[in-house]
């Protein structure tokens, strides 16, 4: 069973998408959507796709297309998965899902109306570092203590991870601490019970806050302590430091070391070392299963829930 592909995003991630896609079987991408068509039409014939447009709408109406991928702006991440469901095509949609938690209902509510596979792009779940240490989380093996994690930038304008300037602003609280939520929450196989955050001041033309610090706490009794910022100069990116009863860990990306730094071998915990390319794959397989995904959208929403208190406590 081949499955047809419209890609809506031919920024950084689309591209990402589109090389994972590549290594997948009976997997084609028949259309690229973009914001401007040049740029867009210039990927697709990279990748040998013939459809090219800037209306999602336009992909939308193609028969042939099962499935969508949508790598595009997070103000449009919602509405866009609603759209795709509406017209009875699977979605998978990048991090983070909305920007604020009535959004994310209205697409789990539609996910539920049609049954269609909805799937949102919480990586963290599919690195195979992070693989790992579920693995032997859940073979009791290892008791996470305590997470602190990292997620650091240096993004004083707007611009995207290939330093091209963006059309959006992104948002450390609703993008890049959800990686973060839903991952403890995941690992530690129990729910959020308590959270807190603090900022730093606003950017005067970004108008986001380029500095913020999350503190969470599971039923389970463990804590996570996350430090974000667009202000750091040095290496970026997330580091994720696991302590627990057995050990410690640190997670960059696909790559895990100990406490220590000595590296661990996570070359056979998947298919693919590759945590794009696994998220993907496991997108297909739900199509093809007839199930819902590992980070459905109704698996994630509970991030979504603990990101919208945090932003109502920094409102205050």
């Amino acid at each position: 069973m081949t499955i047809n592909v419209a890609l809506a995003g031919a920024g950084a991630f689309g591209i990402k998408h589109l090389d994972a896609m590549n290594q997948i079987d009976d997997v084609n991408v028949i259309s690229v959507v973009g914001r401007t068509l040049e740029p867009t039409r210039e990927v697709a014939e990279q990748y040998g796709i013939e459809h090219v447009t800037t209306d999602l709408a336009e992909s939308l109406a193609l028969a042939e297309v099962d499935a969508v991928v949508l790598a595009t702006p997070t103000q449009m991440h919602a509405d866009q998965s609603i759209a795709c469901l509406n017209a009875g095509k699977h979605v998978e949609v990048e991090i983070p899902l909305c920007d604020n938690l009535a959004d994310g209902r209205r697409v789990a509510e539609a996910q539920q109306r049609t049954g269609l596979v909805a799937m949102v792009g919480h990586t963290r779940r599919f690195n195979p570092s992070h693989q790992w240490i579920h693995r032997r989380v859940g073979a009791g093996e290892f008791a996470i203590q305590q997470m602190d994690v990292q997620t650091y930038f240096f993004r004083r304008t707007n611009t995207n991870a290939l330093g091209q300037p963006r059309s959006w602003t992104d948002h450390l609280l609703w993008h890049h601490a959800a990686h973060t939520v839903d991952l403890f929450a995941y690992q530690t196989g129990s729910p959020i019970v308590d959270a807190h955050a603090m900022q730093g001041p606003i950017h005067p033309e970004l108008g986001i806050a380029m500095d913020m610090s999350i503190q969470l706490r599971a039923e389970s009794g463990a804590i996570c302590t996350l430090s974000l910022s667009f202000n750091n100069d040095g290496p970026f990116g997330t580091f994720f430091r696991y302590i627990g009863d057995t050990g410690t860990y640190i997670a960059r990306y696909d790559d895990l070391v100990d406490g220590r730094e000595a590296p661990i071998d996570v070359s056979n915990v998947d298919v693919s070392t590759n945590g794009i390319v696994l998220q993907d794959r496991e997108f297909f397989a739900a199509i093809r299963d007839g199930r819902q995904p590992n980070s459905s959208v109704h698996d994630v929403l509970p991030c979504y829930e603990v990101l919208d208190r945090l932003e109502r406590q920094l409102a205050r």
